[in-house]
């Protein structure tokens, strides 16, 4: 199977926040931008993996600043680790107001899962990463899943060999 480098997988959208976005304070609803990062976090697995892909979890999501009606919001999402048929996908997500301040406001991990026509799960090719904060970003990723997999129950803790540390002091 061949491989992909994160930087093949990024895909970046820029929309403005109009009115029917926002909620009673004219900031963005928070709903809605995660379905814009839902959104172009598929594009970026489809693009490591060239199949059909479906959003599998909701890991982690912060709102750290508020977006006006009127600003533009920019996310540039990129495939930070593939596993066997899933892919975590990173997404940054700017604001820019109008007078061209733009500044990170947020970001997210989805996880995705390639499928085939009967819905069944396919493997995915490996990422390489490249750059420093992808390479930053692949090796965090072991740990996001093996934790979420621990909280699931799915994952006894003595065998999240990435969490050991954290779990179990020597």
């Amino acid at each position: 199977m061949y491989k992909t480098t994160a930087k093949e997988t990024l895909a970046i959208q820029t929309k403005q926040v109009m009115p029917n976005d926002t909620n009673a304070l004219d900031t963005l609803f928070g709903g809605s931008l995660m379905a814009w990062m839902d959104e172009i976090a598929s594009i970026s697995a489809y693009r490591h993996c060239g199949r059909v892909v479906v959003t599998a979890s909701i890991n982690n999501v912060s709102f750290d600043l508020p977006i006006l009606a009127g600003d533009y919001v920019t996310l540039e999402a990129k495939v930070s680790r593939s596993f066997n048929s899933s892919m975590e996908v990173f997404i940054d997500v700017f604001v820019e107001d109008s007078l061209g301040k733009r500044e990170k406001c947020n970001e997210a991990t989805f996880i995705f899962v390639a499928i085939d026509q009967k819905r069944n799960l396919i493997r995915v090719p490996e990422l390489i990463p490249e750059t420093a904060e992808e390479k930053s970003r692949h090796k965090s990723a072991l740990r996001r899943k093996q934790l979420s997999l621990v909280l699931a129950g799915r994952l006894n803790p003595k065998d999240a060999t990435e969490l050991t540390s954290i779990f179990y002091k020597d």
